[in-house]
């Protein structure tokens, strides 16, 4: 993880402005999963999401790259950062909260720091983020709860498979690290979204058939929103933050969705969560403080 350093105003208002995007994006997907199936539900995020950054790329004229190395990368990027995760997390999203969808998605940090650890010689785990770590996986287990260990059901197992996706968005991170970077970030999302589109045709036909365009507005809208804002349009903003703030603030993102995706759940669909799952996600933001460090760094300078 990059040092982290004082954020401008303008750099904060952008990673605001992305937590509350994506923070809306659970939301939208759930609206969108009242009519269509989890799968043709990502099929929609990746596909229009996919055209709306081709032709960001043309309107740059960007060079597309050729070499078949790099397509291959793109294709796995798409299985590991939209296919995989996309998917588990809307089936799951069928089953649980949004908000609760929200807080097991926060464990990405975590992850991502145990995966590149494990992965990248610069990226050791020392004792502060063992401990940010540790904290992080003991929250995941209190928001999941020991009643859904004892006793699985689809709702554990829906729980499960959200933090599956969150481990497979912290495989697809090292992944683009390794493979992906010389390659400018539109280029990356555009051909990762191409590769994930390319796999989810024939996943969606083979299981949820062939996909209608007759929905109701409201899905339209909620597809609009989770695909063209909340996808394209957020890899764009997320890339103008990264290069405003680095990769150690970005961290600060996943503590600012939650409360958006909890807020509107309860606001919009009535959702409510147990006290036991807003104590993990209370550990977890403790865990991801940790790991990110500022704030005891600065508690340290004052004593």
């Amino acid at each position: 993880m990059t040092p982290q350093t004082s954020l401008s105003s303008r750099a904060w208002i952008e990673l605001v402005l992305l937590g509350l995007i994506w923070g809306g994006s659970f939301l939208a997907i759930r609206t969108a999963l009242d009519e269509i199936g989890p799968l043709t539900s990502v099929l929609h995020r990746t596909g229009w999401a996919m055209l709306v950054l081709w032709g960001v790329v043309a309107l740059k004229r960007l060079p597309v790259p050729k070499a078949p190395k790099v397509w291959g990368a793109f294709l796995v990027m798409g299985l590991l950062n939209n296919v995989i995760p996309f998917s588990l997390m809307a089936w799951g999203q069928l089953y649980i909260p949004t908000g609760l969808t929200s807080i097991f998605n926060a464990a990405t940090a975590v992850f991502g720091i145990v995966v590149a650890s494990l992965v990248f010689a610069d990226e050791r785990l020392t004792a502060r983020k063992a401990l940010g770590v540790g904290l992080g996986f003991f929250g995941v287990c209190l928001a999941i709860g020991l009643d859904a260990l004892r006793q699985f059901d689809t709702t554990s197992l829906a729980q499960l498979a959200i933090v599956a996706g969150t481990l497979s968005y912290a495989l697809a991170g090292a992944w683009a690290r390794k493979m992906l970077g010389g390659v400018p970030p539109v280029i990356a999302a555009a051909g990762m979204l191409t590769g994930s589109t390319l796999c989810m045709i024939p996943l969606v036909l083979a299981v949820e058939g062939t996909p209608s365009l007759a929905l109701a507005p409201d899905t339209w809208l909620a597809i609009a929103y989770y695909a063209i804002v909340a996808t394209a349009l957020a890899y764009l903003l997320y890339y103008r933050v990264l290069g405003m703030a680095g990769s150690g603030n970005l961290l600060l993102v996943t503590l600012i969705i939650p409360p958006v995706a909890i807020t509107l759940g309860a606001l919009v669909r009535n959702e409510s969560l147990h006290p036991g799952e807003y104590l993990g996600f209370a550990v977890l933001a403790l865990g991801l403080s940790i790991i990110d460090g500022r704030l005891w760094r600065r508690k340290a300078t004052t004593v």
